[in-house]
């Protein structure tokens, strides 16, 4: 009878607060091994980790996941490459958020179980014996082992801890991340997608919450841009960095302004290039006054047009657009030659870093000739916002 008690309560007893505690650092042992090694060491290799590292966080993410890293990194590597399009395994904008909120994690076992995928993106992850013996074949066997190790150390309240770190990746990761990462937040940078930045600060998701500076710069193992953001990934994958287990590959880029530059050279165009999500989202906040107020005085005029989908309208290709909103689009232009002008810059611009055969003489000499046309438009903030875009520097 001792005996079974003695099972019950397990080996460890703690008061109730301790019990939170320890079923908050387990989860953030996992949510750490998903963003250090699942995501930005293995799908995007933005940095390598010693092998004694890398195996501690596959054996812990099979003990407490069941997640295979081959499966993972492909479907994480498809999203990035078919965002937001029919293809993309768990976008909110093609399948409805509260479908990826609530089914994230069928949506990974769904794309996981489509061969094509693994094949295509499932490259350069372990292929070893206890890989393909242990953790991809048996992957609720870890699980099992899992909460057989919490009920013996913590007794019956090991059944609850171990509840919580079996949904939390579910609930945050393929939930929250998938989810509201792209439909609700503040964004640093105009990515082709609908990615946001969810908190400016976060611990219990490690960093992942910066969605849209990852989108902006995938291979970045900094997932923090701005000071005020907080990207506790990257502390732990600075640790490991001065303990010798890791090293870190490639970190985005700071941008540089540099206001005395008076015209644009080949480094103000590789400037240009690398940070023109970054030079998008200037571009949208120096001329949202200028046309929002241009909309007001049409408002004034009899002529209503939608402040949202105009704004929607200057950051998306022409060629995305319904064909209804295609008409609308030409309709508002049709009325204003203000917004003609900031909707047809806005277009030429980001044609400098569209993938093209010209050479990078010709897009100097395209992106030269942008800003002079902008300087001589006699709309105020196109013209500031030009002197700001010959100032793009490469970092000293």
């Amino acid at each position: 009878m001792s005996f079974l008690l003695e099972i019950a309560n397990g080996l460890i007893q703690l008061p109730w607060w301790a019990d939170v505690l320890v079923a908050l650092g387990l989860t953030h042992v996992t949510i750490a091994a998903v963003t250090i090694f699942l995501h930005r060491h293995q799908a995007h290799r933005a940095l390598e980790l010693h092998p004694l590292v890398g195996h501690f966080f596959r054996f812990w993410l099979w003990l407490t996941t069941g997640m295979v890293t081959r499966e993972w990194a492909a479907v994480h590597r498809k999203h990035h490459a078919r965002v937001e399009t029919p293809d993309d395994p768990h976008s909110p904008k093609v399948l409805g958020l509260r479908k990826v909120l609530l089914e994230g994690t069928e949506l990974y076992r769904i794309g996981a179980r489509d061969a094509e995928t693994i094949a295509k993106y499932g490259h350069g992850t372990p292929d070893d014996w206890i890989e393909r013996n242990l953790y991809a074949r048996h992957t609720m066997l870890g699980i099992v082992l899992m909460m057989a190790i919490d009920v013996g150390l913590f007794g019956a309240i090991g059944i609850t801890i171990w509840a919580v770190q079996m949904i939390w990746i579910p609930l945050f990761a393929a939930g929250v991340i998938n989810g509201l990462g792209h439909h609700s937040g503040y964004r640093n940078f105009q990515t082709d997608d609908t990615s946001t930045n969810i908190v400016p600060w976060g611990i219990l998701i490690g960093g992942e919450e910066l969605h849209n500076n990852h989108h902006a710069y995938g291979t970045s193992a900094r997932l923090s841009n701005k000071w005020y953001e907080f990207d506790i990934g990257w502390l732990y994958i600075r640790v490991l960095e001065m303990l010798g287990l890791a090293e870190v590959r490639r970190v985005a880029p700071r941008v540089r302004i540099d206001s005395g530059k008076l015209r644009c050279d080949l480094q103000t165009l590789q400037a240009v290039i690398t940070h023109r999500y970054d030079v998008a989202a200037r571009f949208a906040r120096s001329l949202a006054s200028t046309w929002k107020r241009e909309l007001r005085t049409l408002k004034a005029r009899g002529v209503s047009i939608d402040v949202s989908k105009f704004k929607r309208w200057l950051r998306r290709d022409p060629n995305d657009l319904r064909a209804d909103e295609r008409a609308n689009l030409e309709e508002a232009l049709t009325k204003s030659s203000v917004l003609t002008t900031i909707y047809t810059m806005r277009q030429e611009l980001t044609a400098v870093w569209a993938r093209s055969s010209a050479s990078k003489e010709q897009l100097l000499h395209q992106l030269e000739d942008w800003c002079k046309r902008a300087e001589q438009s006699g709309i105020t903030a196109l013209r500031e916002f030009s002197h700001t875009l010959r100032g793009y520097a490469v970092p000293a």
